[in-house]
């Protein structure tokens, strides 16, 4: 009987060099966000290097323990889309959670609240009539299968969200009357579309119809590619504004604070699954 280890070990090693990115890709999560609200992620990262995918600069390091990269989207969702695709191509991330701001539709949320994102939608997609749009899932372009116009998270990453969310402590957010507010963690539906909501009619129809929690501009994007390629994904926000009349100035005071919020969430859920993959 001939001995094939030698074999074995060659072909093991030509995999290697052909392939050197596979042990990265077997435990690597990815973290996407607009480049100043995923910064505080990329500023908790140990030991990490840029790659640069077709022109797209991607962080890699260490965080909590757990091989992180980090991609830049830019505003909306074909930007969130494409940052998305490239991530998922190159890294071959596990899951993907994307984190930075949004505008509150929930009138109980404040700026500093964090939502998690139980179900994303968007609110942009549908048929448009004179009587409004009529909104559906988007057609996955393989199966010819309509997605659910409501996509709930991934009941893994939605548990170790739940479970980083106990007993986290977030900063205490100085209010416009002066007065100091503790920030929540909730969970909620988050509605994606390609405008900055700053209209509180168009806010209530979306709390009406759609029982929105908060608005934003890429996640459900996110979303929809991630599930084209079956990589789990959650989207978490943390509130900047009401997405009313005020929405941009609120925006631009509490986009630092709410996007560190944000980055705290998701630094904690990373770390979660680190302990659930010992």
């Amino acid at each position: 009987m001939s001995d094939h280890s030698g074999v074995r070990t060659i072909t093991l090693a030509v995999l290697l060099l052909v392939f050197p990115t596979v042990a990265l890709a077997q435990s690597v999560v990815g973290v996407l966000g607009i480049a100043t609200e995923v910064a505080p992620i990329e500023r908790r990262l140990q030991d990490s290097r840029e790659v640069a995918v077709r022109g797209y600069v991607f962080r890699v390091g260490n965080l909590n323990g757990r091989k992180v990269v980090v991609g830049r989207s830019g505003i909306g969702k074909v930007n969130a889309a494409i940052i998305a695709t490239l991530l998922i191509g190159e890294f071959s991330p596990s899951a993907i959670l994307f984190s930075g701001t949004a505008g509150a539709i929930d009138p109980g949320l404040y700026p500093g609240d964090v939502v998690i994102g139980a179900t994303v939608v968007q609110h942009d997609v549908g048929l448009q009539t004179s009587d409004g749009i009529k909104r559906r899932g988007v057609r996955n372009p393989l199966t010819g299968n309509l997605d659910p116009l409501l996509v709930p998270a991934p009941e893994a990453l939605l548990t170790a969200a739940r479970q980083s969310a106990q007993g986290l402590s977030l900063p205490p957010v100085r209010m416009p009357g002066g007065e100091d507010r503790k920030p929540r963690i909730v969970e909620g539906v988050i509605v994606t579309g390609d405008v900055f909501l700053a209209d509180a009619a168009h806010q209530r129809m979306l709390r009406d119809t759609l029982g929105a929690t908060a608005v934003e501009m890429e996640g459900a994007a996110v979303v929809q590619a991630c599930r084209q390629f079956s990589v789990s994904c959650l989207v978490v926000r943390s509130i900047t504004d009401r997405a009313d009349g005020q929405a941009e100035t609120s925006y631009q005071q509490f986009i630092t604070m709410a996007s560190e919020n944000a980055a705290t969430l998701v630094a904690a859920i990373i770390a979660r699954l680190e302990d659930r993959a010992r």
